[in-house]
């Protein structure tokens, strides 16, 4: 879940179809007012609560492909400068999170005044704000602050990880494009046979970069002109693994990296016309993903205290909630993510750093 804009139609059409799965989703998992609606239409619900969620797959195969779009088009790492590179996808991530994460507190103290429910983050402290905003929430086992902010730091891994990967390929020098390729084949095959199958794993890199992966070695396999082979063969891989330990994620990982693939390799990824309200969810993707926990919360907690178990307002509800929640998004997206905050703090360090420099 990129907060870069993709101005790729069939990306954005992707990235739009997913976030919106994922904020019906935990409408449906959390909070009272899907309790109340349940009743109303449960076999919607219930998949939303228990299967939409694997709409995040499409994100992290959206991430690989455009990660190797970005570092390495051709197999070879174009970076000069790793470290770099690594602290630009940070600050793009975290700036904007870090926004979000302070408004997904508030939110929670705003609920916490009209309902008491276990959806409600309880009160952070310190250290467990400074975990969140060093993405290491998830590996010290502290509490969430706002749902599904461990994408981001998984997001941030697996762009390390993939960086690495190539990096440690062209160190090497001869034959770096071939072997860069061949060690991401290493580590997606070994994600998919053994740590995805193993959710101990689930808070590392290497549990998702099966997904990733097969985003990245898409993008590779599909170049226009070249022959159909290499990417009947991920696929052909994908299968295997899936034969081994059928997961439902990987599978839709594989559909969305063969699309991707296909769509580049006819040469349609650029010119694919999707439509505007496609892609104005494709750009404001990232910010909806952000904020909608704490407005979802908050309506829930309105709700909860004003119309508690009335099946049909709740039901209304959620629907409030929904848009709410790319409204704020889309604000979230022009002031923050986009233009204002992100953009003015990252020039005030290039400032700082600049004048430290002389």
């Amino acid at each position: 879940m990129s907060p870069r804009s993709s101005r790729l139609a069939c990306i954005d059409a992707l990235k739009a179809v997913s976030s919106q799965l994922i904020v019906l989703h935990h409408l449906a998992f959390y909070g009272p007012m899907s309790d109340a609606a349940h009743v109303l239409a449960p076999g919607v619900l219930d998949w939303l609560s228990q299967y939409a969620r694997i709409a995040v797959q499409v994100f992290l195969v959206v991430s690989g492909f455009l990660a190797a779009r970005s570092l390495a088009p051709g197999g070879e790492l174009l970076v000069q400068r790793p470290l770099a590179a690594l602290w630009r996808r940070y600050q793009k991530l975290v700036v904007p999170y870090s926004v979000a994460i302070v408004l997904a507190i508030a939110g929670a103290a705003v609920a916490r005044h009209w309902m008491h429910h276990d959806s409600i983050p309880a009160a952070p402290h310190l250290r467990q704000f400074i975990a969140h905003v060093l993405l290491l929430h998830s590996l010290l086992d502290v509490d969430a602050l706002s749902a599904g902010v461990w994408y981001v730091a998984i997001d941030m891994q697996l762009f390390a990880l993939l960086l690495a990967l190539l990096w440690a390929a062209r160190t090497i020098g001869a034959g770096a494009r071939g072997f860069g390729i061949v060690l991401v084949v290493a580590m997606a095959l070994a994600s998919l046979f053994w740590f995805n199958r193993d959710a101990a794993w689930d808070v590392w890199a290497v549990y998702f970069f099966g997904a990733y992966g097969l985003g990245t070695l898409a993008y590779w396999a599909s170049s226009p002109g070249r022959p159909a082979l290499p990417l009947l063969l991920l696929g052909a891989v994908a299968l295997l693994a899936l034969a081994v330990d059928f997961r439902l994620r990987i599978a839709l990982a594989l559909v969305v990296a063969l699309l991707l693939g296909v769509v580049r390799r006819q040469g349609w990824l650029e010119q694919w016309q999707g439509g505007a309200l496609l892609a104005w969810c494709g750009r404001v993707s990232y910010s909806v993903f952000l904020v909608h926990f704490p407005v979802c919360l908050v309506v829930n907690a309105l709700f909860f205290h004003f119309l508690p178990g009335r099946p049909l307002a709740n039901a209304c509800g959620m629907v409030l909630a929904w848009a709410a929640s790319n409204v704020a998004g889309a604000l979230f997206h022009r002031y923050v993510e986009a233009a204002g905050l992100t953009g003015l703090l990252r020039a005030r360090w290039m400032l700082w750093r600049s004048g430290h420099a002389a």
